[in-house]
């Protein structure tokens, strides 16, 4: 059985090229293509082409639940200025015939290495736990439409409703960083097309014309009234106008006029609002102008709110507790207003909803973060490159082994309740900010975490223990009370493994013969080759990977300064070499 010291290189060796390698959504082809040959390697049952690219593997492992883990692929129309070594250079068309950069710039290549390396790490470890594991790579989330088309067709039909589903997404948090929130997380988005119509003429005679210019220039401007005089100042709404386009040269009044609104809301009450409010003001500024024909308005991409079931919130932030320690998972007293359609796998308007847990991983680099303006958290993660920033670069080691180990933990507070005795008791201490129900017992086999029921020691490499204040969890709703959020952090051990990371801490009843066994087997070839192309083209079944176990050096330098990949520009930098 692989460690997850000695799987990690591989993982890495993904991300990096997905990174160096991003598709637009629902056009996914490599990426899907990766994942079914990394997936049937590790002996799943996989199926391609499920929504137009999405790609779900299964593996059945006896009596139990039924454990979804969800992962989305697809990148963005953005030019990479992060000064990578592997930065993508990707340019591509788009569905309207536009050529355009594309860059992971919302790190869905850490998801879905992560997605891999965790359906990867639970093959490995089938002996521990009892049920089935379900693997869902999916295509267009940036499009909102991705989850559903796979629920179209027939994803649970075909292949079996989950018990429960798991999903992650790196944010702007500092690099390991776990951040849950029972309820809703995710607000909701709506986008809609508006096409204004007038008559066009000479810029001489304006009098004989209908200008649709000055037509959207006043809906651009009623608009910004209607969250400051419509929406309650007690709820969260937003809208913006992303888009608008009209005429072809300065002396000519043209025929039409085109704008692109966004909005964004935490329910379907102010949501609803938000909608009648812009589909009113359009009609009528084209009325007032004398259009003599009705505007276009067209809602044509959007998703709910993502609303995490509490109870499994409270047993997955157990979990992930037990493993990180109290320091390094924080409850969340605020959703964010960014939007996913991960919310519909689980199902909302079913008269059974299926539970769902979403959560986000640090990824911020720590010298970033600490050099970042702002004397509280917020205003940091206001001054960090986030998620669609073109100088968007995780720290790769950290955000990867966070990402990974806290899929694998989740699915495994699950997976295995078949076997397990009894449940031990959760940590004692004081849990996260916010309101968490107590007593909350942590459903992961003895034998699996082991001594990890009681909270590990802050991991050594590569977060470090934070200095300065350690300030104590306390019942009041102040999320980011950790010190894991303390403004600096001693310099980290290099000898130490991240988290603890060697998977026999996850499951101590390996048989230490067995896998020295394993290690004689080995192959001489690096695993640390980040070459897809021969990944995908290897006919053999793939071997365990060659190299003794490690933890790799923690990212130095700025966010625009990660570790170079290696001289080939494909593989992870020198530093992990041995």
């Amino acid at each position: 059985m692989r460690l997850l010291d000695e799987l990690f290189p591989l993982v890495e060796g993904f991300y990096v090229d997905l990174h160096k390698n991003p598709e637009l959504s629902h056009a996914e082809y490599r990426t899907a293509s990766g994942v079914a040959e990394w997936l049937t390697r590790t002996g799943y049952e996989v199926h391609k082409g499920v929504g137009g690219t999405g790609v779900v593997g299964l593996l059945r492992n006896g009596p139990g639940p039924t454990v979804m883990l969800r992962a989305d692929m697809d990148a963005l129309p953005v030019e990479e200025k992060t000064g990578l070594p592997y930065a993508s250079t990707t340019r591509t068309t788009d569905e309207d015939g536009h050529e355009v950069p594309v860059m992971h710039a919302c790190g869905h290549d850490a998801h879905t290495a992560c997605l891999v390396g965790a359906a990867d790490l639970l093959s490995e470890t089938r002996e521990e736990w009892s049920g089935t594991v379900m693997i869902v790579a999916q295509p267009g989330e940036e499009s909102l439409d991705g989850a559903q088309r796979m629920l179209d067709d027939g994803l649970y039909e075909r292949f079996g409703r989950p018990d429960v589903i798991l999903g992650q997404h790196l944010g702007p948090q500092p690099a390991g960083l776990i951040s849950h929130r029972a309820g809703v997380i995710l607000g909701s988005s709506a986008s809609y097309r508006i096409r204004v119509h007038g008559e066009g003429g000479h810029a001489s005679q304006p009098h004989t014309t209908v200008d649709p210019v000055l037509i959207a220039a006043n809906i651009v401007t009623r608009l910004q009234g209607v969250v400051s005089r419509e929406i309650s100042p007690s709820e969260m709404a937003v809208l913006t106008v992303g888009r608008i386009q009209a005429g072809t040269k300065a002396n000519i009044i043209p025929e039409e006029a085109y704008l692109e609104i966004n909005t964004r809301a935490l329910n379907e009450v102010v949501a609803a609002r938000l909608e009648t409010a812009i589909e009113r003001i359009v009609r009528a500024e084209a009325a007032a102008s004398g259009a003599v024909r009705e505007p276009e308005v067209e809602r044509f991409q959007g998703a709910g709110v993502t609303r995490n079931d509490p109870d499994t919130v409270n047993a997955v932030a157990a979990a992930h507790r037990a493993y990180f320690g109290d320091t390094y998972v924080i409850h969340l007293p605020d959703p964010s207003p960014a939007t996913e359609d991960f919310g519909y796998l689980g199902l909302p308007d079913d008269p059974r909803p299926i539970p769902y847990v979403y959560w986000f991983v640090g990824a911020t680099p720590h010298d970033v973060w600490e050099a970042a303006p702002g004397g509280t958290p917020y205003e940091k993660m206001g001054n960090v490159p986030s998620n669609h920033s073109p100088f968007f670069a995780p720290a790769r080691e950290p955000a990867l082994r966070a990402g990974l180990a806290a899929l694998t933990v989740a699915a495994l507070s699950y997976l295995g309740r078949d076997r397990q005795e009894a449940l031990e008791p959760a940590p004692s201490g004081a849990m996260f900010p916010g309101p968490v129900p107590d007593d909350v017992p942590i459903p992961i086999p003895s034998t699996d975490l082991g001594g990890a029921h009681e909270a590990p020691a802050p991991p050594a490499d590569p977060l470090g223990p934070p200095s300065g204040d350690r300030r104590q969890p306390t019942e009041h709703n102040e999320a980011y009370d950790s010190a894991f959020l303390a403004s600096s952090w001693d310099e980290p051990e290099p000898a130490d493994s991240t988290h603890d990371a060697d998977m026999g801490v996850l499951f101590q009843s390996q048989d230490e013969e067995l896998r020295e066994e394993w290690r004689n087997e080995k192959v001489e070839e690096s695993t640390l080759s980040a070459d897809m192309a021969a990944f995908l083209e290897d006919d053999e079944p793939r071997r365990p990977p060659a190299g003794p176990a490690f933890g790799g050096p923690p990212p130095q330098g700025s966010a625009h300064h990660a570790p170079p990949p290696g001289p080939d520009d494909d593989r992870p930098g020198s530093d992990y070499r041995h």
